[in-house]
Order: C-alpha cells, then structure tokens, then sequence
C-alpha cells in the first residue's frame, strides 16, 4: 500500500537528535524512587501505568537564557574526564543543556537495587562559564569507550539514541516511538524525561527511560553490549496510551538519504552518492528476504508492507565503498546498520517506510517502524521486546544472494534511440547461490508491476565477475507516475536471491 501525503517541513538532523523537537519537560523524580531509595524494572513499568492514567502535564518553557548557548559555543564547553561516572569501564558523562537541547532529563544510577539520582554541578564542565544561570541540567548523556577516547552509546533528544557501530561512526538514530509519523497533522515527539543506569550484567550498561508524551506514557530498558560484530541493544518495552493515535509506530529508526547510484538526477554534490543507509531490509514471518532501495521522493510518501510475526527489518548501509562517496570527513561507507529483530510474535501488522524530499545532508528524511495493524485506542496497552543490532556490511541471511546495486536510466537497447515513456532498471545481485550458474541453468527472473506488464525482462551472469548475475527490466513509465515493481532470481521453482521491491516516483 502506497499512500501519499502533503509535504511536512523537515526537521534538521540536529534539532532532532539535540532534542529541539521535544515538547516535554522533565520532571522531577517521584517520591518512591528519591535519593538511594528502591528502584526496579517492575516499578518503572508500575509508575509508568499510572502516570498513564493521569492527564498529560505540559512542560514548562525552556529558559531564555539557553539561547545563548549555541552550537558554536558547545564546542567550547566539555564534561570533565575526571568527573566521569564508571571509569573503570570507559565511563559515563553528561550532556548540558543548550539551544538545541534545552529541556532537562532527570538522571540516577542504580546500585545494588537501589536509585540515587545524579545532581547538576557547573564544576562537571570545562567552559562552564559558557553556561548561563538557566542551564542548570542534563539533556542526556554518553557512554565512553575504553580509555575515555569518543563514545560509542548516545541517549539525547526526544527518545532519540544512537550507536557508533562497529566501525566507530555515528549515521543513523533509533527512536522509543513514534507517533502520527507521515501524517498531514504535525508529529508528536514523546519524549524520554528520565533515565536509570545500571552496570551489569557482565561489561553491559543498562539503561532504564521513562517517556512521556501527550498520547501515552511507558517504560523502557535498553541491555547495551559491545560484541566483536557490532553494538547489540535488548529492549523491552511497556506502554500505554492516554489517547487515541492514528499512526503508532514501535521500534521507529531514522536515517537521511539524499541520493545515491539510483537517483543521480539528485546529485548536484561533487561527491557520488550522500546517505547514511541506503535501503530497507525485512525477514517476513513467511521467510522471505526482502530488499527495498530508498528514494529521495518529489512529494513526502508513506509506503507500508503488511505482515505477521516479523522476523527482522532495518534500514542498511550497504555500499561499503569509500570510492562511491569519496567523503573523507564524515566516512559514509562507515555508517552502521541498524536490524530490528523481533522477539516473539508481534502479530499483524506492516513494517511503514516514510520518505520525505530533501536537497541536503543535513535532515533526517527516512523513518521506518513498526505498524500493528489493530486500531491505537485511548487505554490500549503494548509489551514489547526486541534486539537491535547494529552492524557493518551484513547481507541477506541465510544462503541466497543479495542485492548489491540498482541502477535508473532509459529503456532500450544502449546505441539506439530509447524506447519512449519507459524507463530501464538494472539490478546486480551477488552471493555464493548464484555460483557456478551460467546462462544455461534455468535460472529465471521473476518481475511483476503494480499495474500494466514489464516491456521487457533478462538476466544473466556478469562478465569477468565471480557468484554475481544482472537483472535488466524495461518498464513503461512517465514521468509524475507511481509504480511498485517486485523481482527475485529463481532455479527450479526456489528463489536465488532477495527479493526486489522497487518503487518508481
């Protein structure tokens, strides 16, 4: 299902991650958790009901006197190594309040079973005098690699976090929710106004929130680890909600793509390609592998891929080479993936991609979450768990081939005059499935249209290139229209590779 929506203004990648789009103040600890008194996952989950049942209080406004804390002058105000929470583990340290982030969160750590909430002092910062008298707080804080040298875990703004991956670059963000995401009414940004922190168990960092929204309040905990492949997150999740919500959307990711080998009509930058991830994976609950490029769409599009018991999606990185961006300052070919793998069954539902237009770097323009598919009633109430794996380089699971690169261009044969109101897509795929296949082993493309019929369709082995074939599709098309292709390779009625779901805008 594809539907269509009037353009929304795109929040800058800063204001969200920094937290400018948060509309919710924290608030101050309750009574049951004050200084070193019992703290638990039950009781959070307990506390956030009720807070639930309770009207949605606003926040106070920000102070004036952040303004004067901008961008420029964070870069001259630093948390003190030596006022690091944990050393021994790489640590912890906090984020001052700015122009970019001006609402507080409360903070505790969480020994032993018990909470004791972390007060704001003006001497955990160098350049402190940068910090006026209204920016006494936190906006969040980061969790630091061995040595103290750049940090790997990252809580601020709204229910924004991020990972650097295993490669040490930060790209794209998780959200806790996401709410009316890719409507023609403004988006609501709950907000996570407090955090525990645990140590343990093992190396781990565990990280309790709780959010708070207009529409609903719940509890999170995020089990943070380090692994040799890449960050690993399990979550649980427990939310409730004050009000109905037209579109709500659990485990929500969100990333910026501007253009890349398929759009290079996009590409008014020197540099070849601009995005942090370049399309959307899914593991049906069928199985099937599914891999959809993203687009840099003329009009703001929300498409939605219904399912049951989900497997796994994620928006991917999956061009790792430095020539195909030639961006040595940022490193796009070093942004993680980020995998969403469910834990149980999640029932029916659709995994929603929204795609905003952006003419630049600097805005995150793609979401994707999770869509039950029964209606977000006032009252309703969800538990969650799932694991998000931030990786580099991973591919189609399993043993079938993946889909490496797309191309656009115009239909017909190269040398002649192209077919008119048609377009032409090329796709690679590649893996050790397709070994040893040549042009006489039956392999198959398989392409359908949303409407109408390809003009043309072929595959074949790629000369001088080892386990990968080519997929040309000639399709009719004019310009303004919207069409869904779907395309797998296939041998003896069994697919060879991922399955293709292309959209032509």
């Amino acid at each position: 299902m594809t539907i269509t929506i009037p353009p929304l203004p795109t929040p800058s990648r800063r204001q969200a991650i920094a937290g400018g789009l948060s509309l919710a103040a924290g608030l101050a600890f309750p009574a049951q958790a004050a200084a070193d008194d019992a703290f638990s996952w039950t009781w959070l989950q307990s506390f956030a009901a009720d807070l639930a049942k309770r009207p949605y209080v606003a926040p106070a406004e920000a102070s004036a006197a952040l303004s004067a804390v901008t961008y420029d002058a964070l870069n001259h105000i630093s948390y003190r190594p030596s006022a690091t929470i944990w050393p021994q583990a790489g640590g912890i340290r906090l984020f001052p309040l700015s122009a970019m982030s001006p609402h507080p969160v409360s903070i505790a750590l969480v020994e032993n079973g018990r909470a004791r909430p972390l007060a704001f002092s003006r001497d955990m910062f160098d350049g402190a005098e940068r910090l006026p008298a209204g920016a006494a707080g936190f906006s969040g804080f980061r969790v630091m690699n061995p040595g103290g040298q750049g940090d790997w875990l990252a809580f601020q703004g709204a229910s924004y976090f991020r990972t650097a991956g295993p490669l040490d670059q930060y790209g794209l963000s998780a959200r806790g929710l996401a709410i009316d995401t890719g409507l023609s009414k403004a988006e609501e940004f709950p907000r996570f106004t407090k955090f525990w922190l645990e140590q343990g168990p093992g190396d781990a960092i565990t990280v309790y929130a709780l959010l708070d929204s207009p529409s609903a309040a719940g509890a999170w905990r995020f089990v943070n680890r380090r692994t040799p492949a890449g960050i690993v997150q399990d979550v649980s999740m427990s939310l409730q909600l004050r009000n109905d919500v037209t579109r709500l959307g659990l485990a929500p990711l969100t990333s910026m793509f501007w253009y890349g080998e398929g759009q290079r009509d996009k590409a008014i930058d020197w540099r070849p390609e601009i995005h942090d991830s370049d399309g959307l994976a899914m593991t049906t609950g069928r199985g099937e592998q599914i891999w959809r490029p993203l687009n840099n769409p003329s009009r703001a599009i929300l498409n939605s891929f219904s399912d049951r018991d989900p497997k796994a999606f994620g928006l991917l990185q999956r061009d790792r080479n430095f020539d195909h961006y030639q961006d040595d300052g940022v490193f796009y070919e070093k942004r993680p993936d980020l995998w969403v793998e469910p834990k149980g069954a999640w029932g029916a539902g659709s995994v929603g991609l929204f795609e905003i237009p952006t003419n630049g770097e600097t805005a995150d323009n793609i979401v994707a979450f999770w869509m039950p598919s029964a209606p977000a009633r006032r009252g309703a109430r969800y538990a969650l768990n799932y694991r998000l794996r931030w990786a580099a380089g991973s591919g189609a699971t399993g043993a079938i081939a993946r889909i490496v690169d797309t191309w656009r261009g115009v239909a017909g044969r190269p040398g002649h005059d192209p077919i008119p109101n048609a377009t032409r897509l090329v796709v690679d795929f590649a893996g050790s499935a397709l070994h040893g296949l040549d042009r006489n082993s039956g392999v198959e493309p398989v392409v359908t249209l949303s409407y109408g019929a390809p003009i043309s369709v072929a595959a074949y082995p790629v000369v001088g290139a080892s386990d990968r074939w080519r997929m040309i599709v000639d399709i009719p098309y004019k310009s303004g229209e919207t069409r869904d292709l779907r395309g797998y390779l296939r041998l003896k009625g069994g697919a060879l590779t991922e399955t293709l779901l292309y959209q032509l805008v």
